[in-house]
């Protein structure tokens, strides 16, 4: 038993290493506590992304719940596709359609920061940069060739990368002390790079919420069992005392 048990901590930093390999990405600062951050992140999602990315394993009415919203107010606010406020949130675009126009159907975000992670998203969000080679105009420096427009960047402006040569005279992205590319705007967008920033932070809380819509309920409830098992452990170790002390 004491080898497994060793065996199993030493097993801990490269599971670590496993799970945060990749490109470097940024810290993304989310709050699922943070009701107007998931209400703004909701309305930024279901007004840019939600038009070929749905979140199928949702549903409208529960959505409104959880981010503090009536079902009245996503009726009005957030519901485009004329459907009721108990269906699932699948938008109108069709698979055979999307894939036409995009070269691949454009998935579902439902659980996108559980595949990919919370900062990944956050980052990849950050990181659009002008590019005329390619079809919608605009690549990615966490997503080489992206297959998708920048649909934010009459938020953000026209987003620049700074580009430089290696030693086999490639073209390469100029990159930052913490390996990130370094983009700047022309400031065009609606937002400044700081109320941008927080558009791209609710954003991302809304999908890490989707993503796991009880998150805080389970880590709630978590609490209570192991306050309950403590109790429980103290009370069986007393009656075990109680018990062998004639033995003893």
């Amino acid at each position: 038993m004491k080898k497994l048990i060793i065996a199993l901590v030493a097993l801990i930093p490269t599971l670590g290493m496993a799970a945060g390999g990749g490109a470097p990405t940024m810290k993304a600062p989310i709050d699922l506590t943070d009701k107007a951050s998931l209400q703004n992140g909701a309305k930024l999602f279901m007004n840019y992304c939600f038009g070929c990315h749905d979140t199928r394993y949702q549903r409208y009415n529960r959505v409104a719940r959880d981010i503090g919203i009536t079902d009245q107010q996503m009726v009005d606010n957030l519901i485009f596709t004329g459907v009721k406020v108990g269906n699932l949130m699948y938008n109108s675009v069709d698979d055979e359609q999307g894939a036409k126009w995009f070269g691949q159907t454009p998935p579902d975000l439902t659980m996108i920061t559980r595949v990919k992670g919370v900062d990944f998203v956050y980052t990849y969000l950050k990181s659009f940069y002008a590019d005329p080679e390619r079809p919608f105009g605009v690549n990615n420096s966490v997503f080489k060739d992206v297959g998708m427009p920048h649909v934010l960047q009459s938020l953000q402006g026209v987003p620049t990368a700074e580009f430089t040569t290696d030693a086999d005279g490639n073209r390469v992205l100029v990159k930052d002390e913490h390996g990130l590319a370094v983009i700047t705007t022309d400031g065009s967008g609606e937002m400044s790079d700081d109320e941008y920033d927080i558009a791209v932070r609710d954003i991302t809380n809304f999908l890490t919420y989707a993503s796991e819509p009880s998150k805080l309920e389970r880590q709630n409830t978590g609490k209570w069992v192991l306050g309950f098992l403590a109790i429980f452990f103290i009370i069986s170790y007393l009656l075990k005392k109680e018990y062998w002390r004639d033995v003893h």
